[in-house]
């Protein structure tokens, strides 16, 4: 293999005289060319936002993927350029078994039919968090990604040459600072015929230095031009940034917004389900209670020997509520309730705690707590 000597002894006087000027202004025994305060500014900037865009990206991936292992696969598979495959979704799984059981246990029986109907809302919330997931990666982390491994290594790049190109710079200032002073020490010197020929060297090397300061200071003025360009457009970064953003919110609100509706709509089917159930008496069962009396509980002895008629409410104490689930009489003591309308509410003394007096125009009776959401 052939080598170009003179370009390797080159580059090789070049680092040290580099690793001179750097050891020599730690210690403070060297000037140092201080950018511009603007310049300064920008390069605080540009690194704040590298700092918190990779907190962010890091802190957001944990977000999405919990799993350590799983986020390691990913990894690796873009590494290799190949696709991620599909991986069910906590939600799945657990639908998936919940569905597995409902039918073993039959889906003629209340708990059986009961795992069914929350099978299929666990596996509706999974497929919600898979296209949440997926629109998230998207539009928010693969921007961020771009940013670490794209833009900011090309400013960092020509940030480390500025760099060099400064340190050239300063020991070039150097080098002309010590022939300047050889010189004027030379030159004081009496004027004997046997100095004449140092002089002449020590002005040429003066000149040399001089010529090597003018290329040092135009390449360091260059590159800084090129430099400050790169961490100028930090604000288009922040501005893609903030779109990118904006869409990762409006991400989480559909996917609360999916999940918020599927439960909604399982709590009143159970709560339908509940109320159309015949009742079971807990003194002559002595298998498993039924999982329709934990979500609608009857009401205690002493509220049944209430007469709803002639309960009166408080002279304080009465609210507001708003119904939340159609829920259907199971007798004459209770009120019928319709979604969405607003009601009285009230309690009386004895009463149970799951269960409150409602009041629509002249129609009276309990309402239970659950199906209600008490308003100020």
């Amino acid at each position: 293999m052939d080598f170009n000597v003179r370009k390797l002894a080159s580059d090789a006087g070049i680092f040290f005289s580099r690793a001179v000027q750097f050891t020599e202004e730690k210690f403070g025994h060297a000037e140092r060319t201080e950018l511009d305060a603007h310049f300064e500014n920008l390069l605080t900037r540009a690194d704040c936002t590298k700092n918190w865009t990779e907190k962010i990206y890091r802190q957001t991936e944990v977000l999405l993927q919990p799993n350590p292992g799983a986020r390691i696969e990913e990894f690796l598979y873009e590494k290799i350029d190949r696709k991620v495959p599909p991986r069910a979704t906590n939600g799945e799984i657990l639908g998936q078994y919940m569905l597995e059981a409902g039918k073993e246990f039959g889906a003629d029986t209340p708990y059986g039919s009961t795992l069914i109907k929350v099978s299929d809302c666990q596996r509706k919330l999974g497929g919600a968090e898979r296209e949440f997931l997926h629109t998230s990666s998207i539009s928010f982390l693969t921007p961020l990604r771009n940013f670490l491994e794209g833009d900011w290594r090309t400013i960092s790049r020509e940030r480390r040459l500025l760099e060099n190109r400064r340190l050239d710079l300063d020991a070039c200032k150097a080098r002309l600072k010590k022939a300047k002073a050889a010189e004027s020490k030379a030159a004081a010197v009496p004027d004997f015929q046997e100095t004449r020929p140092r002089n002449y060297v020590l002005s040429a090397s003066a000149s040399a230095a001089e010529h090597e300061l003018r290329v040092a200071q135009t390449e360091f003025d260059r590159q800084a031009e090129v430099t400050r360009l790169l961490v100028e457009g930090i604000g288009s970064t922040h501005v893609n940034h903030l779109r990118c953003l904006r869409e990762f919110v409006e991400g989480q609100v559909m996917y609360y917004n999916q999940c918020h509706q599927y439960m909604q709509e399982l709590q009143g089917e159970l709560g339908r389900t509940c109320t159309d159930s015949p009742a079971v008496d807990s003194h002559s069962s002595s298998g498993p209670a039924d999982p329709s009396s934990v979500l609608n509980p009857p009401p205690p002895l002493e509220t049944d020997a209430l007469q709803i008629e002639d309960v009166q409410p408080p002279a304080s104490g009465t609210r507001n509520a708003k119904v939340l689930f159609d829920y259907k009489a199971g007798d004459s003591s209770e009120l019928s309730l319709r979604a969405d309308e607003v009601i009285t509410v009230y309690t009386v003394p004895g009463m149970d705690s799951d269960w409150l007096i409602g009041e629509r125009g002249n129609q009276k009776g309990k309402v239970p707590v659950t199906y209600l959401e008490l308003l100020s």
